[in-house]
C-alpha cells in the first residue's frame, strides 16, 4: 500500500494474507449493494454540484497528509456545497476495515484503497461501475493510465477505480561495491546480472551479490517470472500456468541466485533486509521505489554510494511488477455526485503529479502516461527515471479467482524451500502446482 510522505513498505507475504482475508470475507458478507451499480452517474455533460450541502466521507491512511488537507481545502473553495470528511484508518488493516464495514452496510462514500483489491471489491457489487462517470469527464482519461495500473480497477471490462499512486519494482545497487569489483554498469541482462552477482560475492567479507527472502519468495519470482515469458494462471484463472518451461528457467535462474545471497538474511523480509543492504553485506537488491525514501532517510551517511536501475531485460523483454493505490467509491453511498467530484478534482494530473513525484518525501510515481513522460518529472526527482521507464513495462498481478491467494502462499512455501536447498526449483514449481490444483477443484 502506498504511503506519503513516509514510505511505502515492501509487499510481503503479510500482503498476501491480507488479501486472502478479504477475498474470504467478501465472499461470506456477499457484496453490500443497497441500489443498482449501473445508475449511478448515468446522464450527459459534466456532473453539477449538489444544491443542498453535502458531505462525501474519504476512508484512508493518508487524511492527515497536508498535501490531502490541502486538497480538501481547495475542493471546498471550488464545491461549497461538498464537504470531504476525513475518516483515517491504519494502512495494514485498510481492507480488512472496509470489508467489515460494506458487510455492516456502512462503508465511506470514497476510498484510497490498494489497487490490487478493487476487483474484489467490484466482483461483490461492493463498489461503483465508473464507466458513466468517466465517459462524461473531460479530466479522466482511461487511455492516460498505464495499462498494467488500469488493469488492478478494470473488473468485468468496466474501470471501478481511478489509479492514483504507483511503483515499479527496480533493481539497487551499491556504486562503490561496483567500482571496487571493476563493474561500469548495472546489468542489463540476466546473464550480466549472474555474473555481476557472482563477481561480487565474497564470503570473507561477508560480502553478497544480491538478496534472496525465503518468506518473500514468490512475489520476488514475479519480476523473473513475467521476464521469461511465463505467467501464473490462465486469464480465466481456473489453470495453473507456473510449471511451463518459461516459468521453469525463470525459477531455476531465481533459486540458483541464493548462492550468491548472505545466508543470515535468507530467513528474513524485504524491509529487514534493507539493513544488509545499507552496511554492505550485499550489492544488489530489488525493491519498489519506497526503498529510495527508506535509504534517504534511515541511512543518510552512504547516499551517493548507492543507485537505482531498471531490472535487467529477460527473454521476454522488460518486464516487472507494479503496486499502486486506487480511488473508489462505494455502492451505498447517497452522495455518489458529489463523490465523483471529489474522485475527479484529485485525478486531475497537476494533483496527481503534487500527490505523487513533487511531494517533498514522497517517492511514488504518476500512474498517468503524460506525467511519465514529462521531463519534469526526472528533473524533479532523477533517482526515479528507471522506475519511470519500468512503469510502461509493469504488469499487474491481478488474478481472475479469489482461492489464488492460499495457491500464492503455497508457491512461495515450496520456493521458499528451493532456497534452503531441499529440493530443486522445478521440483517446488510441481509441488505448488499439486497444491494449487485441489484448491481449484474445491
Amino acid at each position: 500500500m502506498a504511503t506519503q510522505n513516509f514510505f511505502r513498505s515492501p509487499r510481503t507475504a503479510a500482503a498476501v494474507a491480507v488479501v486472502s482475508v478479504l477475498a474470504v470475507a467478501l465472499t461470506a458478507c456477499g457484496g453490500g449493494s443497497t441500489s443498482n451499480s449501473a445508475d449511478k452517474g448515468k446522464g450527459t455533460g459534466t456532473v453539477k454540484e449538489p444544491t443542498k450541502p453535502v458531505t462525501v466521507t474519504f476512508e484512508s491512511w493518508v487524511g492527515s497528509q497536508p498535501e490531502m488537507k490541502k486538497f480538501a481545502a481547495d475542493f471546498h473553495k471550488l464545491h461549497p456545497n461538498i464537504t470531504i470528511q476525513f475518516q483515517n484508518v491504519n494502512a495494514d488493516n485498510a481492507s480488512q476495515k472496509l470489508t467489515a464495514q460494506v458487510a455492516g452496510g456502512n462503508p465511506p462514500d470514497v476510498a484510497f484503497v490498494d489497487a490490487s483489491a478493487t476487483s474484489d471489491f467490484a466482483s461483490r457489487d461492493a463498489l461503483v461501475n465508473l464507466d458513466h462517470y468517466i465517459s462524461r469527464s473531460k479530466v479522466v482519461k482511461p487511455d492516460n493510465y498505464v495499462d498494467a495500473f488500469k488493469s488492478f480497477v478494470t473488473y468485468k471490462n468496466s474501470m471501478w477505480g481511478l489509479p492514483f499512486d504507483g511503483e515499479s519494482t527496480g533493481l539497487f545497487y551499491r556504486k562503490d561495491l561496483f567500482a571496487a569489483a571493476g563493474i561500469t554498469h548495472p546489468p542489463t541482462t540476466w546473464d550480466e546480472f549472474q555474473a555481476d552477482a557472482a563477481k561480487l560475492t565474497v564470503p570473507s567479507k561477508k560480502q553478497y551479490g544480491y538478496e534472496v527472502f525465503a518468506p518473500e519468495a514468490a512475489y520476488y519470482w514475479y519480476p523473473w517470472l513475467y521476464q521469461a515469458g511465463g505467467d501464473l494462471l490462465s486469464k480465466d484463472g481456473q489453470k495453473v500456468l507456473f510449471t511451463s518451461p518459461e516459468a521453469k528457467k525463470a525459477a531455476d535462474f531465481y533459486v540458483g541466485l541464493a548462492k550468491y545471497s548472505p545466508p543470515d538474511y535468507l530467513n528474513s523480509n524485504s524491509y529487514d533486509g534493507r539493513v544488509a543492504f545499507a552496511h554492505g553485506q550485499t550489492a544488489m537488491y530489488m525493491a519498489g521505489s519506497w526503498f529510495a525514501g527508506t535509504m534517504d532517510t534511515e541511512f543518510p551517511k552512504i547516499k551517493g554510494k548507492w543507485d537505482a536501475a531498471p531490472l535487467p531485460d529477460g527473454p521476454a523483454g522488460c518486464k516487472t511488477t507494479i503496486a499502486g493505490d486506487a480511488l473508489v467509491m462505494f455502492n451505498a453511498t447517497k452522495n455518489a455526485d458529489a463523490a465523483w467530484l471529489w474522485m475527479e478534482y484529485l485525478s486531475q494530473p497537476k494533483n496527481v503529479a503534487t500527490w505523487t513525484y513533487k511531494s517533498p518525501g514522497g517517492t511514488e510515481l504518476p500512474p498517468l502516461t503524460s506525467l511519465l513522460d514529462s521531463p519534469d518529472l526526472v528533473k524533479t526527482k532523477p533517482i526515479m527515471k528507471g522506475f519511470a521507464e519500468l512503469m510502461k513495462c509493469g504488469v499487474a498481478s491481478t488474478i481472475a479467482n479469489p482461492k489464488f491467494p492460499r495457491i500464492e502462499v503455497a508457491l512461495n512455501d515450496e520456493l521458499g524451500k528451493a532456497f534452503y536447498g531441499d529440493q530443486t526449483a522445478s521440483q517446488a514449481l510441481a509441488n505448488a502446482k499439486d497444491k494449487a490444483d485441489q484448491i481449484l477443484a474445491h
